[in-house]
């Protein structure tokens, strides 16, 4: 099944409070990874809890779609995307 906006939807909201890595270009050779627990969903972008920083960042599934951000579960390493 391809990847559509509605289907990467879906499955972050299936997983709304899991623990997850991400990866994010942050521009040119910039690349931040970090970790954190799927906060909340909204019907175009989601939200990840950073505990070392105390901090919540935003990505919208379009990210994912055009893989300008990588999400994967923690402890199995499965990619969500």
């Amino acid at each position: 099944m391809p990847n559509t906006i509605e289907s990467i939807r879906e499955k972050i909201t299936l997983h709304k409070g899991s623990r997850v890595s991400y990866r994010a270009a942050n521009g040119r050779r910039k690349i931040e990874a970090r970790s954190g627990v799927i906060q909340e969903t909204y019907p175009s972008l989601f939200t990840v809890f950073i505990e070392s920083q105390q901090s919540t960042v935003s990505f919208s599934y379009i990210d994912l779609l055009t893989k300008e951000v990588e999400l994967q579960l923690e402890p199995s390493g499965e990619n969500l995307f």
